[in-house]
């Protein structure tokens, strides 16, 4: 065999299909998409999934369950895990060098599950309540933090100052006597107009009565 004897594999390789390419290339004329149509457009192309308006099948399926797209951040440990590990103080990368972790792994927790008889030192590594108990009933300890309960909220009391609420009492007193004087000066000065308007008719009246008539204007004839 010679460097210019060298071919591919029989199969492995095939002759690109030249759509509309003439009839003779099989897909002549129309190339592949038929007879009118949005899909024989140029640019008559629709989402993928689309099937005309109905439901489509990736939303007539029912969902089920869910997958955390950080499942693999943090890893388990057994009890029995650090039971293998030979070494004393265990971190992250002890686990991971001994291949109890996977090696992308950003964190580990140790679970309840098989035994623990010797002595270890957990450092930067989550444990759960009944491992803490395990690994210090073996002798060991851990620095991971204790978790505390979350404290309940109480509703907020907004309290009245008592300055605004004397203010406002005494503006609520203060109320009715404006509006008793307000109508007190009212009715005086309607009773004013009123004797202005009868004197001035009386006036008119007295000026009516003292006019001259036709004749005394003519001087009268005897």
């Amino acid at each position: 065999m010679e460097l210019n004897t060298l071919k591919p594999a029989p199969g492995s390789k095939h002759v690109r299909k030249r759509v509309a390419r003439g009839i003779g290339s099989g897909t002549g004329k129309t190339g592949g998409r038929g007879h009118k149509g949005q899909r024989a457009r140029s640019g008559g192309f629709h989402k993928v999934g689309f099937e005309g308006g109905q439901m489509p099948l990736q939303r007539r399926l029912p969902k089920r369950g869910f997958r955390s797209p950080t499942r693999e951040d943090i890893a388990e440990v057994l009890l029995s895990d650090l039971e293998r590990v030979k070494t004393e103080k265990i971190d992250l990368a002890v686990l991971k060098e001994a291949g109890v972790v996977p090696g992308s792994a950003k964190g580990a927790k140790v679970i309840v599950s098989g035994k623990l008889t010797r002595k270890v030192t957990l450092t930067g590594v989550a444990v759960s309540k009944g491992a803490r108990a395990a690994i210090e009933a073996a002798g060991g300890s851990t620095d991971a933090p204790i978790p505390q309960p979350k404290p309940k909220r109480e509703p907020k009391v907004v309290p009245v100052s008592q300055p605004q609420a004397e203010s406002q009492t005494a503006k609520g007193e203060a109320r009715p006597e404006k509006r008793a004087s307000d109508t007190k000066a009212a009715i005086e000065s309607k009773d004013e107009r009123g004797g202005k308007e009868k004197g001035e008719g009386k006036g008119k009246r007295e000026a009516r009565e003292t006019r001259p008539g036709p004749d005394a204007k003519k001087g009268g004839k005897a």
